[in-house]
């Protein structure tokens, strides 16, 4: 096995990276059908986490149907697929377009995820969203974009909804949505009025959730994704034709490759 992984960061659950590398590997199909997984400890010293988080993200991969284990003889890829992935036809769209739609999707998904969420989320669960927000405020002002707090908050309000399904969705959506949220954090960061916009915008998501009140969450959530589409397209023409399309270019590539 030739294949090599980039150790995971903090941020974003580490089982979850590491099976969304694995899971893409297989998709490509550089893992082909019938081929053994690295070893576990292989796993782990590529992926720079414990054995407990490979073993996490394994287990993720065969609720998926991706990977069967064999007893005795290892992990080897499914034989065929469960089902087939997921394609986008993004060949024509720029930077811009593909960062607004990709909000709308999250729009679509986001908005009824605050409403379940305000009406199953537990005392744990608020505790969860709350810290999320205070560690989202706590790296900007510590002068970092805020990327990974961003997904990890979104992420909190999904987990409070008790959806599984919602859930898998939107993780097999954070390989997309991160690239987004790049570009759009780094639009807001370059006006005080929209930091201070989408801030005030996480605590009213936030505190609908907390109250039980599902349908000023679903408001809530569906107006932060419009305000996010609509500072996108106000933005300076000369952030797309710089630090933007920069940003952007890693998700047009990776929608293109689908």
């Amino acid at each position: 096995m030739t294949t090599q992984f980039q150790p995971v960061t903090t941020g974003a659950r580490l089982s979850d990276q590491v099976a969304q590398q694995l899971a893409a590997e297989i998709k490509a199909g550089r893992l082909a059908s019938g081929a053994k997984l690295p070893p576990e400890a292989r796993l782990v010293e590529q992926f720079a986490v414990s054995r407990t988080v490979v073993r996490e993200a394994v287990s993720r991969l065969k609720s998926l149907g991706l990977v069967d284990s064999r007893q005795g003889s290892g992990v080897y890829v499914a034989a065929s697929p469960p089902f087939e992935p997921l394609n986008f036809d993004a060949r024509s769209a720029d930077s811009q377009s593909a960062v607004a739609q990709m909000v709308e999707v999250r729009r679509a998904l986001e908005a009824e995820a605050a409403a379940l969420a305000a009406q199953r989320r537990t005392a744990a669960d608020v505790k969860r969203i709350q810290q999320a927000v205070q560690a989202l405020d706590k790296a900007v002002a510590g002068g970092g974009d805020g990327v990974e707090e961003d997904l990890r908050f979104h992420r909190s309000i999904a987990q409070a909804a008790h959806n599984p399904f919602l859930m898998d969705t939107l993780d097999y959506l954070a390989q997309f949505m991160r690239g987004a949220i790049s570009v759009t954090r780094a639009n807001e960061a370059r006006r005080a009025d929209f930091t201070t916009q989408v801030r005030g915008e996480h605590a009213a998501i936030a505190d609908a959730i907390a109250a039980g009140d599902p349908v000023k969450a679903r408001a809530a959530a569906g107006r932060h994704m419009a305000n996010a589409i609509r500072r996108i397209e106000n933005a300076d023409p000369v952030f797309w034709t710089q630090e933007g399309a920069r940003l952007a270019q890693p998700l047009v590539q990776k929608l293109r490759k689908r």
